[in-house]
């Protein structure tokens, strides 16, 4: 179903979805209140979600959507006004499960790149199964047991002990990212003593959006990485758009201009093999959902130089594409649901300050 007030945007979309044969338009609605009246009727496997809508706005849509019938919602924004960019991330923060720039004309250079975009995220999403749940930034208020399990969700595999005290955090997602790093990173405390390098598959133009938006929902400081900035504990530096993020020898943030590695810049890979030459054994790498491989290998070379390593576990990752290739390659030292993730973070700190 797709949501979105400009008749020309809504045709274009339309058009859009037509070309793809695994995709079927369900309906299409100019308003918040024709998509709440319409979502039990023509019962979609996924909604495009505009923002900017007369009425009930496209998040008071997303909230009420997932808490009234819960179905994978892509939100297609405009990525260079402010604050549509700020609505976005609240969006997602609300439970959709991804955000997209909204289409060109057809005659734009970026048509056809920008379309294919739209077209996989929605099939991607479509596939996602969806539930009620508390809002993103509870996690600040009650910290995750470790030993708290969901049903079905089997013990965490086992990882070798911590000898040496980590010395930097380097996270990555594609994919359902977003609303697993606010997880993950609401749950560590303000003063948690790593800094933190974050690579985040997303459009560039929402970049600083994203870091901002993160900012908000998360105990530790977020933002943009620049360069040659040396990372400070309880900070988190955010790859910026189509720059590779790194680290180099002296322990200083480097940004790079290199091609993409799996047709991903910025590329966790890439941030990966230069945590594990810098740091060795010091470091501390965790691969969250997203579609592909990029991080697989570079998360083998943290392990094989004696890093800790987790992997998201299949249960609660939104796409178990980048954590299942890092299992199939060994990479991961331990294959953990989210909400366990952040304690184990803390107790290997504990255990290597105590070695």
């Amino acid at each position: 179903m797709l949501v979105e007030d400009s008749l020309v945007v809504r045709q274009l979309l339309a058009h859009i979805v037509s070309r793809d044969p695994r995709l079927a338009l369900a309906a299409a609605v100019a308003s918040g209140e024709e998509a709440l009246r319409e979502i039990h009727r023509v019962q979609p496997d996924v909604i495009s979600m505009d923002i900017r809508l007369p009425g009930i706005d496209g998040l008071e849509t997303t909230r009420r959507i997932m808490a009234e019938r819960p179905t994978p919602i892509v939100v297609v924004a405009d990525a260079i006004e402010d604050s549509s960019l700020k609505i976005s991330m609240n969006a997602l923060r609300a439970g959709a499960l991804s955000v997209v720039e909204k289409p060109v004309g057809t005659g734009h250079r970026a048509y056809e790149a920008i379309a294919d975009q739209i077209c996989t995220q929605l099939r991607i999403m479509s596939q996602v199964p969806v539930i009620r749940r508390r809002p993103i930034g509870a996690e600040r208020l009650a910290p995750p047991r470790d030993e708290a399990r969901g049903p079905g969700v089997p013990a965490p595999t086992t990882q070798v002990p911590v000898t040496q005290v980590p010395s930097v955090l380097a996270v990555a997602a594609s994919t359902g990212g977003p609303p697993a790093f606010a997880k993950l990173l609401g749950a560590l405390p303000a003063d948690f003593p790593l800094p933190v390098l974050l690579v985040q598959h997303m459009g560039a133009a929402f970049m600083e959006g994203f870091a901002d938006w993160l900012n908000g929902v998360v105990p530790l400081s977020v933002g943009i990485a620049r360069e040659g900035v040396r990372p400070l504990p309880g900070h988190v530096y955010v790859a910026p758009g189509d720059r590779h993020l790194t680290l180099t020898p002296g322990g200083l943030v480097a940004l790079l201009d290199d091609a993409p590695v799996g047709g991903q810049r910025p590329s966790a890979t890439l941030l990966f093999r230069s945590i594990a030459r810098v740091a060795g054994p010091r470091g501390f790498g965790v691969l969250l959902t997203g579609m592909g491989e990029d991080g697989a290998a570079g998360l083998l070379d943290m392990h094989l130089a004696g890093a800790a390593t987790i992997a998201e576990h299949e249960s609660s990752a939104v796409v178990y594409g980048m954590p299942a290739a890092a299992v199939r390659l060994r990479a991961a030292g331990s294959v953990l649901p989210l909400d366990l993730i952040a304690p184990r973070i803390l107790r290997a700190l504990q255990l290597g300050l105590s070695a």
